[in-house]
């Protein structure tokens, strides 16, 4: 600030102090020397798309009523899944064994800093709006050939008379030409509903998988990639045995659509 007070026109902050400059941004709330991160709304129709999930979800909650009223008697004609991909999980090893909390001694779990990597995989899961189960696979990637797998595990699991709603994000692996080639094959099965670019805080899945990372992956530690995706079967598997359904909580008259 000193050496271009003169040129900006400011000769005077050639006498600024350090204490009269911190007291100046504190009493102004600045804090210059942070940096906060957002994210720049890029897509054009983001409140068309939001509004689109938006109804999607209204809809499931109407529908969801009229089951829980008529006891579940009518079938679905359109099941809605809530789909992302969480890839990168880390199958991470302990170099040496645990130590368990000694009375005494220290109260809680010792584990060495150090750890070996093992690789990593990635989770395609689909989150059942109305019964709240969730459809998982894990593979080592999540390229076109993995989430056609997905789908094809979603094509098995319901029956044929049910459309398939997917409320997913704009990834490569969804709109590529092997995706849309397999869609062919399956005419009328899958509707896709896509979320804004950077929306996908619309999306409900990724909540569950909030509260995975929360739970089932801090801190974990295993002994091969193979005992990763078992235990993350296993999680899914615990979690099915006693769903719960997700419900999106907003005010309809507060989306505005220009």
């Amino acid at each position: 600030m000193r050496q271009h007070c003169v040129a900006a026109g400011h000769p005077a902050l050639q006498r600024l102090s350090r204490s009269k400059l911190h007291k100046i941004l504190r009493q102004g709330e600045l804090r210059p020397h942070k940096i906060r991160y957002y994210v720049e709304r890029r897509d054009p129709a983001f409140e068309v798309k939001m509004a689109s999930v938006l109804h999607v979800y209204k809809e499931v909650e109407i529908v969801n009523e009229y089951r829980r009223e008529s006891a579940g008697q009518r079938p679905l004609g359109m099941v809605t899944i809530s789909y992302d991909e969480k890839p990168g999980i880390q199958a991470l090893a302990v170099t040496t064994p645990d130590r368990p909390p000694v009375v005494g001694q220290y109260p809680s779990h010792l584990r060495d800093y150090e750890y070996e990597r093992l690789g990593t995989v990635s989770l395609l899961a689909g989150l059942d709006l109305h019964s709240g189960r969730v459809i998982e696979t894990v593979s080592d990637t999540h390229a076109s050939a993995d989430f056609i797998a997905f789908l094809k595990k979603l094509d098995s699991t319901y029956p044929e008379h049910q459309r398939i709603r997917l409320v997913l994000d704009n990834h490569s692996a969804h709109i590529s030409k092997e995706t849309r080639s397999y869609l062919e094959t399956v005419p009328q099965r899958f509707v896709f509903v896509f979320t804004p670019k950077h929306g996908s805080w619309l999306n409900l899945i990724e909540i569950q998988f909030s509260k995975m990372t929360r739970s089932m992956l801090r801190g974990i530690r295993v002994a091969s990639k193979q005992e990763l995706i078992d235990r993350i079967h296993q999680y899914f598997e615990e979690l099915n045995a006693d769903p719960v359904v997700f419900h999106w909580k907003y005010k309809m008259d507060e989306i505005y659509i220009v």
